[in-house]
């Protein structure tokens, strides 16, 4: 089968390959793709880049990308969830990495049915991003009538993370630039903040909770907008010490400063590490059936032009979520 590969760590125009590869070997509790949309997500450009070596340590050369929609085409035998021929999504767990290829194979606990109103690259959008929400969002606590202060609204996570805030009835504030305020309104965000010309640390005042999507200094300011025993959750973030003990890292301590910062404003401090979870994925297709979410998606690519769909990712302009049309 054709699919996408990483041969060697660095600058994207020398890294990727297509290449023709067997497809994947399936165990008694996976589920055969058939792959027809794949999306790509900032963690695949850091994993090219070899940001990511020491976390996560792969073999070169290995097939990218964790998002994929697409058909079941056969079952193992302890599969009891799923028959042949159902239409489903998933972000594939890490030893299953691959899905910019024709097949994958995907335990079945990690898979949902796609929403029956959306197509199969919108359900190839979703799953990273809006676990990614939906865990961070539920870490916090989320409920009807908190504020929360949730970055980069036009983001892939952050727009999801917008409507998966609204749905619980929370009032939303969103950073996004100039060009996006529009669009990001539209998304249902209460108070759209434009960084270019507002300074959002004016704005949003004693938040419940920040959702923080930027990392470096937005994670030190995220304690100066948050209220005395707010929470403060971050996908880019320092790692915290229980996150560091997830990766062996048992010597791990929190940096100084987020430490200092989290005491005096007695106020949680976690870093969010999604993880792949078929029941999640349940409950945001019941959403986007209900119409309550719906997929972002700023620009679709045929497989024959993944690696242009990576230097897109790469140029960090894309509103939503960038996409990768298998078959």
């Amino acid at each position: 089968m054709k699919a996408l590969q990483l041969k060697a760590y660095g600058e994207i125009n020398e890294s990727l390959i297509f290449n023709e590869i067997p497809k994947p070997n399936m165990g008694p509790n996976d589920v055969m793709i058939e792959v027809k949309a794949a999306a790509i997500n900032p963690i695949d450009k850091s994993i090219i880049l070899g940001n990511l070596q020491s976390l996560l340590p792969i073999p070169l050369p290995c097939t990218l990308a964790y998002d994929v929609s697409g058909t079941v085409v056969e079952k193992g035998n302890d599969v009891g969830n799923f028959e042949i021929g159902d239409l489903v999504h998933s972000r594939v767990p890490q030893e299953q990495m691959g899905t910019l290829a024709e097949y994958v194979a995907v335990t079945n606990s990690a898979v949902s049915k796609k929403p029956g109103n959306v197509s199969f690259e919108e359900a190839a959008s979703i799953p990273l991003a809006g676990l990614t929400a939906m865990q961070s969002l539920e870490y916090a606590q989320l409920k009807e009538n908190d504020r929360i202060l949730i970055h980069a609204g036009s983001g892939g996570v952050g727009s999801l993370a917008i409507q998966y805030a609204k749905s619980k009835g929370a009032f939303v504030y969103t950073t996004t630039s100039t060009a996006n305020v529009e669009w990001v309104k539209a998304l249902g965000a209460d108070r759209v903040i434009d960084y270019k010309t507002e300074d959002y640390k004016t704005i949003a005042n004693d938040v419940d909770i920040v959702f923080d999507t930027l990392g470096k200094a937005y994670t030190t300011e995220s304690f100066e907008v948050v209220k005395p025993g707010g929470k403060v959750v971050s996908i880019v973030g320092p790692l915290d010490e229980e996150s560091a003990q997830m990766f062996g890292m048992t010597d791990y301590k929190l940096s100084d400063e987020i430490a200092t910062l989290s005491r005096e404003k007695n106020a949680a401090y976690k870093f969010i590490f999604m993880h792949p979870n078929g029941a999640h994925l349940e409950i945001i297709k019941a959403l986007i059936e209900d119409e309550k979410m719906k997929p972002i998606i700023d620009k679709v690519y045929p497989f024959e032009e993944a690696i242009e769909a990576f230097k897109h990712l790469a140029s960090g302009r894309a509103k939503g979520k960038i996409v990768i049309k298998i078959n």
